[in-house]
């Protein structure tokens, strides 16, 4: 409701959520794999800005970090590589310029920061403490010390930017522009050309997929293969094995009491009478009405009912209070203006209270229940302290596994059983794994696959996380080389690839005969699709980022909007059909609603304009810090990095 509950929502999240939004793509995860490359990638330098250095091993990390768990093929990684080393320089090379121009991030900045945008930290207005913060932290890889020198370089390139893009200015017919193009409406008839109609004509015979298979063999080579036996820790199935005693889930709840203290507290309802944007003549009327129903409740009447009908907090991220009856769930000190909290606090439950005028306009408050300071008894909380408790010990383990499991593999590879048994790990044998493939008790996982990628029979992998909460180690047993495919092994695919490229051919000779048909008629698209057996749809008028029903996205027919009603257009691929359309007619923009728009129109003009004068300040300050030696780049290394992930190594 407006800003009467100014934490309200931060106070709610989770804090588990709030700590993982806190750790941003470009921060160092841990379990991933190091690469061998004959020398401490610690110590190697990649770049190196001012006094400020880029390891290799800093640079490894963050690209295993930004590529994990989005399924790119390993083959296509090398080409993300000078893109993210880019963009370290980049970062870098701003944290130097805004240093050198005196701006700093204070300690308090920081504070101030973690409290306005991370208030999973803080529970009803209070930290939740050095060791939780630090152990949530822990659970990514991440301390406090690393988190919060990011935080603190983020924050310098903000204040860099908003100095360099300031001043973007929009002119009047600018705004006009796009409020058109934002606003103007077409509608169009359609025909969908489907492949679905031309299956049958798409079918190749036997005869066909063998010469095929003759013609083009060489694509079809079965890829090197291993045989695999995998040490798998899971550590959902570690945290079923634990059981804490009662004694330490007493120890952590004395250790950590602070975090179980809750503030005094109040379970709410109001009505509000808006005021603010009102004429002041109207305020004497509002305040009677305010007065009339405090008479109505005190005689009796419901209050989620007149809530419903007279509050004017309908407003916020959830719709308001209004709909719910006037009710403000709990509520502590310090998430109120002053006036509604100081007559919220001293209210008895269940009274009726006067008017309490706000700066929003007249509430009508009362107290469901009222809560007094408490700590929250262990007994309420051991359940949680038990989870708490869990995961430490499994992040414990699981980092353990992390160190150790590589090495004991490797000095005992004909034992992987009783290796497993000494670090709590499964023993997962999978025969004939190429590359992508899925792995039984892994998935599909490219870390696990650059990380077996050079190995040899008998040797063993570093330990990778391919999913959340996983450590996987692997020695390869058996190696199948790459050899020709049989016709037999590769006929469904040829069959798909055949029937997928003929179909593909159909559907656009279909597509381009209609719109000929259409054009030689006059443009009379109906007439020509009837005598093709095809069907014929109109839409309503839609907005340029509307989406169309039948259609999908606007975005496709974006040439509809520049062409004259009655046109034939040109034929759009989508992603289920091709789609023959003509403009049936255009609706204007309504330009007396341009006012209503204008401010929305100007911020995001201007947020465009200082996204494109951002992108070319970053290019030219590293273009101008480079040539000043300030930025010293070390190609060999780079080079060295994408070749490694090119090969695995």
């Amino acid at each position: 409701m407006f800003d009467l509950f100014r934490n309200r929502e931060k106070t709610k999240k989770y804090l588990m959520g709030g700590i993982l939004l806190m750790v941003s793509a470009s921060m160092l995860l841990y379990l991933v794999p190091n690469y061998n490359t004959g020398s401490n990638a610690s110590d190697v330098i990649v770049a190196k800005i001012g006094d400020t250095e880029i390891t290799e091993a800093e640079a490894r990390r963050l690209i295993q970090a930004q590529t994990r768990g989005r399924q790119i093929p390993a083959e296509i990684i090398p080409n993300y590589v000078p893109q993210i080393i880019d963009q370290m320089i980049t970062d870098r090379a701003m944290e130097y310029e805004a240093r050198k121009l005196g701006m700093q991030v204070s300690d308090q900045d920081i504070a101030d920061d973690l409290r306005t945008n991370y208030g999973g930290l803080f529970q009803d207005g209070k930290f939740v403490g050095k060791d939780v913060y630090a152990s949530m932290l822990a659970q990514q890889g991440v301390t406090i010390d690393e988190f919060e020198s990011e935080l603190r370089r983020n924050m310098l390139i903000g204040k860099l930017r908003e100095v360099a893009i300031e001043g973007s200015v929009v002119t009047p017919a600018e705004i006009e522009q796009e409020y058109r193009k934002k606003n103007d409406q077409i509608q169009l008839q359609y025909v969908k050309v489907s492949p679905d109609k031309y299956k049958k004509d798409a079918e190749p015979t036997q005869e066909e997929m063998q010469q095929f298979f003759k013609t083009n063999s060489a694509r079809y080579t079965d890829p090197e293969q291993k045989n695999l036996v995998l040490l798998v820790a899971d550590g959902a199935k570690i945290e079923q094995g634990l059981n804490p005693t009662d004694a330490d889930l007493q120890a952590a709840y004395n250790q950590n009491q602070a975090n179980y203290r809750l503030p005094e507290r109040i379970h709410e309802r109001h009505i509000l009478l808006m005021t603010q944007g009102k004429p002041a003549a109207d305020e004497a009327k509002i305040k009677a009405k305010a007065e009339d129903l405090v008479k109505q409740l005190r005689a009796g009447a419901d209050f989620a009912e007149l809530a419903k009908k007279y509050s004017d907090d309908n407003q916020g991220p959830t719709g308001g209070s209004a709909a719910k009856g006037g009710d403000l769930d709990w509520v502590t000190r310090g998430q109120m203006v002053a006036e509604f909290e100081k007559a919220s606090f001293s209210l008895k439950p269940m009274v009726i209270s006067d008017p309490v005028k706000t700066q929003y306009g007249y509430h009508i408050i009362q107290v469901l229940a009222h809560e007094d300071a408490r700590l929250k008894p262990f007994a309420e909380v051991k359940d949680d302290i038990a989870k708490q408790w869990k995961q430490l010990r499994v992040n414990e383990i699981m980092q353990k596994v992390s160190d150790k499991a590589q090495a004991a593999l490797q000095k005992d590879p004909d034992h992987p059983e009783k290796v497993a048994a000494d670090m709590g790990m499964e023993v997962v044998r999978a025969d004939g794994v190429a590359p992508g493939q899925a792995v039984p008790g892994v998935g599909v996982s490219t870390d696990l696959d650059q990380a077996i990628a050079s190995l040899k029979k008998g040797e063993v992998s570093q330990a990778v996380s391919p999913a959340a909460n996983k450590i996987v180690v692997a020695e390869v047993t058996g190696i199948v080389p790459a050899h020709p495919a049989t016709f037999d092994e590769v006929k469904t695919k040829i069959h798909d690839a055949m029937v997928s490229s003929k179909l593909s051919r159909l559907v656009q000779e279909k597509a381009k005969e209609l719109v000929d048909s259409a054009k030689a008629n006059g443009g009379d698209l109906a007439k020509a699709a009837k005598a093709m057996g095809l069907e014929v749809k109109t839409t309503e008028l839609f907005k340029r980022a509307a989406t169309v029903e039948g259609l999908g996205s606007a975005n496709y027919f974006d040439d509809a909007f520049k062409s004259p009603a009655g046109a034939v257009l040109n034929p759009v691929p989508m992603p289920d059909a091709t789609v023959v359309a003509k403009v049936a007619q255009h609706a204007e923009a309504d330009m007396s609603k341009l006012p209503e728009e204008r401010g929305r129109i100007v911020e995001s003009l201007k947020g465009d304009r200082a996204r494109e004068r951002n992108t070319i300040f970053e290019i030219g300050l590293v273009e101008r810090l480079t040539k000043d030696g300030v930025v010293k780049l070390h190609p060999d290394v780079v080079t060295r990095i994408i070749g490694s992930f090119h090969t695995g190594s």
